[in-house]
């Protein structure tokens, strides 16, 4: 059976000038592989590649371990909010007043009673959402929760300062029984 170089120099693949240089190339590999001494190459190169496997695997374990690591205190951290929103949640029972605020670009709709609007809009409560519910908190847990991850806080306004009655420039200007608006 002919070699493979026959074949290809009978179909004109290939012609007599590479078919030595292929040859001249295998002869020079050849003696420079009988010329070291047995097994100091491989064992060099084996060693070589094992120690960069080790620091492969290593680096592969360090990124893996900080990914969980990362998971691990996420997980964490929901659940702390989770533990924070089930103690401290409003009852909304029998509420009647919708409370209507922005979500995601979207307005929403929650139904309060209507100290708890008032309570909303001076900032004194707050709406969050923990796994598309959203349920209204006391300010104080609304901040702690905040620092935990502000995408969980849905509303909270700042509180205004007290407005005192005598700073009111128009507090002694009686406003007229029949006025129209």
């Amino acid at each position: 059976m002919p070699s493979l170089q026959d074949q290809l120099l009978k179909q004109g693949l290939a012609d007599e000038k590479q078919a030595k240089a292929v040859k001249k190339e295998k002869k020079q590999q050849q003696k420079q592989r009988k010329q070291q001494p047995k097994g100091t190459q491989s064992v060099n190169e084996t060693r070589e590649r094992a120690r960069q496997a080790r620091e492969e695997q290593a680096a592969r374990d360090r990124e893996l371990n900080r990914q969980r690591e990362e998971e691990s205190q996420r997980r964490a951290v929901q659940a702390q909010i989770r533990e924070l929103v089930e103690t401290n949640r409003l009852s909304r029972e029998g509420a009647e007043t919708p409370y209507q605020f922005v979500h995601n670009s979207k307005i929403k709709r929650l139904y309060v009673d209507e100290q708890t609007v008032d309570a909303l809009a001076r900032g004194q409560l707050a709406v969050v959402c923990l796994e598309g519910t959203y349920d209204v908190v006391p300010e104080n847990i609304a901040r702690k929760i905040q620092e935990r991850d502000e995408s969980v806080v849905v509303v909270l306004h700042q509180r205004a300062e007290k407005d005192d009655d005598g700073e009111d420039p128009y507090a002694g200007f009686e406003i007229p029984d029949d006025l129209m608006w």
